[in-house]
């Protein structure tokens, strides 16, 4: 690698350094400690410095200096990690420079010269290498340090890397923590001591940031069952960030593809940087606090101050700028924020030039004030161009005509208020579609009804309607304390629909995408799908108590939302709570709306809930169980397991409390998720444990609590609820007593904020990535636990050889999908599918890992024979092998008798194994999880595989003439290099010459019938001598077998049984014993896993 020329001004400092090529100008030279001899003890000192400093010396054992005659300074221009390397580098100087310097007079122009010349090579690299850094040079001397010591395949992309302490045990070792794509890497060096640790992050099951006495702030790793600690960082949370991060995006790109696909700004994983990730994770967390759609990304940040009219003073807090969004988030602890469509800016003004702050005019009679901005000229000119305001702020007469245009504007909104509406996108453009809630048509408000219930919604609507006037309605309206608590207290039946398209960011979906609803519903109507069937299965079990639902409109409306958005979003589809939640939706928002809610839910507020492991409900889950451990031990200290509040609580999460609690409490729920998100979900959930702590300590078992837990949500009531009694639900368990005992919904949901409040969103999101690795590797440890169970009933390993197979089977899986955008091993990859399936190998992958494993070495990965394998040992000829199918393979070759071992070498030169297609290409396998599973031919597979019986040797048909010869030379390749080779060639030898006599005498007993005999000693012969040629052939030679031309093949064609075959070996000891020798298979599978990241898949 070439370096920028650094001054040295001792060659020979400390004697570290040992010349091994030098001429006029250059001098190239080994570090003491690398190369022949080692170095004995300065050797030793050097490597630990060389660990431990941060230096060029470090780097690399070989490196070249740069010289004049004249001259006692001295330039590093290269260094190297091998030998060979450098004396590439060295070649290219003296190929290159040294004929060039002979020119110069000066030795000041030669160092110019030189100089310049690597500054030029380094630029060139520059140009193709993918890494941008801040301190490039520093960067790829940590790289070329990151690809010696972990001699990983180069495709690996280096992120970033830290000095920290590794701890083993209690004693901290000090070296470098590389964090790559894909894996987490360790290196040390201390005194002879080395250190050496490389973790794939989809191993890793917990990753946290810990402290103890002796640790003050260190970062916990648990991959394997084992525990790391990482301290003494410099920038711990930092370096904590990106480890979460990168584990993060490992688990999206391989065990949840959903997820994965919707994120193309990590679609690629060689193109992955720190400065990267960094932007992404910005871009999430300011999407997810606005609530904004996943195309958004953040791209400025200004400190300002906005005047804020209901309070009359400034708050300081961030300008946030995205592609079609202008947003404010205060800092001085007001909680008040602001979303700005830019499709809602009319112009953006700067009172005058002295002054750093502007004014943004709105829709709807609106300015915001910004002052105190840094750059405030920059943020003008963003916000103008994409608004697509091409007035010059620099004239005032530009400044007056956008005035004139501004109030012209606001007056024909006055004038026409109707077209506002049409601007933010909620004038429905179809007529196939409901355009009211089911709300208003099933239950409309009677304007003269003076019963209390209705005098207080309506002084909940006036409530409301001050706070509009106050803070603004609609798209830019000001968020503050005061909405929370208007929240808290209960939103108006009237103004629920549109709350909640304001407060889920629904509203800004809608109106970016006018018209999709429509053309989503033609384009839905009338397909037949997996997920349609399970809709209209549902679709009456969707609040059937409610009117609106035991009628044509409502059922109509339900379904046409459903089934346009399984059509939009084929991954998730219809997932069961789908249809509970949309009930809800379509009872107060327009069909349109409700669509654009769902979508909201399901691929913002809730991720990862509706799908088929329905993950995101379980990461929740294991937050919920966190924040009980933290807020109310006294049920922790009673109830050690947590998790029967796991499983009591799913169905909380999934439907947001909807299934448990009467429809007119839940709809408050509801009100306080839209606008808080999951927080209100998990605060809710404390309260309510909390509300029946005592009850809940006292009873003895789980039916006990469950039934507590029952009779308490039957209790609920929303006593401030205006509709009729037909339209709410009754409570399932009333009794005398509940009816005594009524909670209302607000008082419940007020305590809630009261005690829980103080749960941040930050907290929440930082333990749903903390547990997300948790509940994935949970779920991939109980598909693995399955599969071995399964298998393990049928093979002969043991069962921790069998999870040290299923750990190498499953990462031959990711190899290939560790350094390419689109491997196909990733669409082979279903979670949905039976455990067996869900992970498999297609040919490529399989040869690679079989040829690591298989015993004798016989089946190299570009062997035709390890194509005959593969066909073998898959029995549904999907062009695919399962864990179950490898499996057989192996115990056959490691722990058959000699018999089974001699019939799997001979099932390998029969069809279908040994038949080629005619185009040579394997088939690829079918596409899966997709339309609707075939039943029927799941249940014909597994009677077929219930009726199967034993194969027997008298089974097997005979083999022929090309068979026999690849079957001699199958046994050659396999014997090849052993310590008897000679003796089991010569026994291959004797037992072939033997069959094809035998062979000869049968053809002779046969009669007129039997071929010349002038034919016969010819052709075997012949066939013995190919086979005795073909003795240390390699199984390349042997790739494509030839065909017997037809006319001798008629005259002379004759073949083996297997009886034959076996019995014929079996009188040689010398075979008997090869393939009777015992094998460590522990060794081999230690063996296998370090050389395992070593090959890389061949495309």
């Amino acid at each position: 690698m070439w370096l920028k020329p650094e001054e040295i001004l001792l060659k020979n400092a400390f004697k570290l350094w040992l010349t091994e090529k030098d001429n006029e100008y250059f001098v190239l030279q080994r570090r003491r400690g690398y190369g022949e001899g080692g170095g004995g003890l300065t050797g030793l000192l050097v490597g630990t410095l060389d660990t431990v400093l941060d230096s060029t010396s470090k780097v690399a054992p070989y490196r070249i200096l740069h010289h004049t005659p004249d001259s006692q300074v001295y330039w590093s221009i290269a260094c190297g990690v091998t030998k060979e390397e450098i004396v590439q580098h060295w070649d290219w100087l003296q190929q290159n420079i040294m004929r060039t310097l002979s020119v110069f007079d000066s030795s000041e122009d030669i160092t110019s010269f030189v100089q310049g010349k690597i500054r030029g090579l380094i630029a060139e690299e520059g140009k193709m290498c993918l890494v941008l850094e801040e301190d490039p040079e520093k960067f790829r001397e940590a790289h070329l340090r990151f690809e010696k010591w972990f001699e990983l395949p180069a495709e690996e992309k280096l992120v970033t890397y830290y000095s920290c302490s590794y701890w083993r045990g209690k004693v901290p070792c000090q070296g470098w923590l590389y964090l790559s794509t894909n894996f987490l890497c360790f290196y040390s060096f201390l005194l002879g001591s080395e250190v050496r640790l490389v973790i794939s992050w989809d191993e890793i099951w917990k990753l946290e940031k810990t402290s103890n006495v002796i640790l003050t702030e260190s970062i916990h790793v648990l991959a394997h069952g084992e525990d790391h600690y990482f301290s003494m960082l410099l920038h711990l949370n930092e370096t904590f960030l990106i480890m979460e991060q990168l584990a993060d995006y490992s688990i999206k790109r391989l065990f949840d593809k959903e997820a994965y696909q919707k994120e193309p700004a990590l679609s690629d994983p060689l193109q992955i940087t720190k400065r990267g990730l960094e932007a992404y994770g910005k871009s999430a967390q300011f999407r997810t606090f606005f609530r904004l759609p996943k195309e958004e990304n953040l791209l400025e940040v200004h400190e300002s101050f906005l005047w804020v009219p209901f309070s009359h003073f400034n708050t300081l807090g961030k300008i946030c700028l995205s592609e079609n969004y202008l947003c404010f988030a205060s800092q001085d602890g007001s909680q008040c924020h602001i979303i700005i469509p830019m499709r809602e800016v009319v112009s953006v003004e700067k009172p005058d030039s002295s002054s750093r702050s502007l004014t943004v005019c709105v829709r709807g009679k609106r300015a915001l004030r910004f002052s105190e901005v840094r750059d405030y000229q920059r943020l003008a000119n963003s916000i103008r161009s994409r608004c697509g305001i091409s007035a010059s702020p620099q004239h005032s007469v530009s400044s007056e005509v956008i005035r004139g245009e501004c109030q012209s504007l606001i007056n024909h909104f006055e004038d026409n208020p109707e077209d506002v509406t049409l601007m933010v996108g909620q004038k429905d453009s179809s007529k196939a579609v409901s355009t009211e809630a089911l709300m208003t048509v099933f239950h409309p408000q009677d304007v003269e009804n003076l019963d209390p219930k209705m005098l207080k919604e309506k002084m909940k609507e006036q409530s409301w309607n001050i706070h509009f006037s106050e803070y603004g309605r609609g798209t830019s309206m000001f968020f503050t304390r005061k909405t929370r608590d208007l929240i808290v207290r209960g939103v108006p039946e009237a103004l629920r629909g549109e709350l909640w398209m304001l407060f889920s960011g629904a509203v800004n979906d809608m109106a970016t995408h006018p018209g999709y609803y429509t053309e989503m519903v033609e384009q839905s109507l009338g397909t037949s799908t997996l997920a349609t069937d399970e809709i209209e299965r549902d679709l009456h079990r969707s609040l059937p108590e409610h009117p609106a639902f035991q009628s044509d409109t409502g059922i109509s409306a339900l379904r046409r939302v459903l089934t346009a958005y399984a059509y939009r979003n084929p991954k998730i589809g219809y997932c069961q709570a789908m249809n509970i939640l949309t009930s809800v939706l379509l009872l107060y928002a327009k069909e349109e709306e409700a669509f654009w809610l769902l979508v909201a839910v399901c691929e913002r507020m809730l991720p990862d809930y509706f799908n088929r492991r329905i993950i995101g409900a379980l990461v929740d889950q294991a937050v919920f169980e966190d924040l009980i451990r933290e807020n109310l031990p006294q049920l922790v200290e009673h109830m050690t397991d947590l998790s029967f509040f796991s499983s009591v609580s799913l169905s909380w999460f999934l439907t947001l409390f909807i299934s448990v609690l009467p429809i007119e409490s839940a709809v408050n729920v509801v009100d306080c998720f839209f606008y808080d998100g999951i927080k209100a979900i998990l605060q809710l959930g404390l309260a309510v444990l909390d509300y029946n702590m005592e009850a809940l300590i006292s009873c003895h078992d789980d039916a006990e609590a469950v039934t507590i837990l029952n009779k308490f949500f039957d209790s609920v009531t929303n006593k401030d609820s205006p509709l009729p009694p037909t339209v709410q639900q009754a409570s399932v368990g009333n009794n005398d007593k509940a009816s005594r005992m009524k909670v209302d919904i607000s008082e419940l949901i007020r305590e809630a904020y009261e005690k829980y409040g103080n749960i941040s969103a930050e907290e929440v999101e930082s333990s749903r990535k903390r547990n997300k690795l948790y509940v994935i590797q949970t779920l991939e440890d109980t598909t693995k636990q399955n599969v071995i169970r399964v298998v393990s009933q049928e093979v002969r390993f043991s069962a921790s050889h069998l999870n040290e197979l299923y750990n190498l089977f499953k990462r031959q899986h990711f190899l290939c999908c560790y350094w390419t955008m689109q491997s196909p091993a990733l669409l082979h990859h279903d979670p949905s599918l039976a455990y067996l399936e869900q992970y498999q190998l297609g040919f490529q992958q399989f040869s690679v890992l079989f040829s690591l494993l298989e015993p004798w070495g016989f089946c190299t990965t570009k062997s035709t024979l390890s194509l005959w394998v593969f066909r073998l040992i898959d029995e549904n000829q999907d062009g695919l092998i399962n864990f179950k199918e490898f499996c057989f393979a192996l115990d056959t070759l490691y722990c058959g008798s000699f018999t089974n071992k001699l019939k799997f070498l001979f099932k390998l030169h029969l069809p279908p194994a040994f038949d080629l297609p005619e185009d040579g290409v394997i088939r690829k396998s079918p596409e899966r999880g997709r339309g609707k599973v075939d039943l029927q031919a799941y249940l014909k597979q597994w009677q077929h595989e219930i009726l199967k019986k034993e194969e027997t040797i008298k089974d097997l048909p005979r083999i022929n003439q090309t068979q026999f010869i690849q079957f001699s030379k199958t046994l050659y390749n396999i014997f090849h290099g052993d310590p008897e080779e000679e003796s089991l060639y010569r026994a291959v030898a004797h037992v072939t010459s033997l069959l094809l006599r035998m062979e000869e005498v049968g053809r002779r007993l046969q009669g007129p019938s039997s071929p010349p005999e002038s034919a016969k000693p010819t052709s075997a012969s012949a066939v013995e001598e190919s086979s005795t040629e073909e003795a240390s052939s390699t199984p390349e030679s042997a790739d494509s077998p030839s065909s017997p031309n037809s006319q001798e093949a008629v005259e002379v064609e004759w073949s083996f049984s297997f009886e034959q075959v076996l019995a014929s070996l079996l009188n040689e000891p010398a075979i008997v014993s090869f393939f009777e020798r015992p094998f460590d298979f522990q060794t081999k599978l230690g063996q296998v896993k370090v050389a395992q990241l070593k090959l890389k898949v061949n495309k």
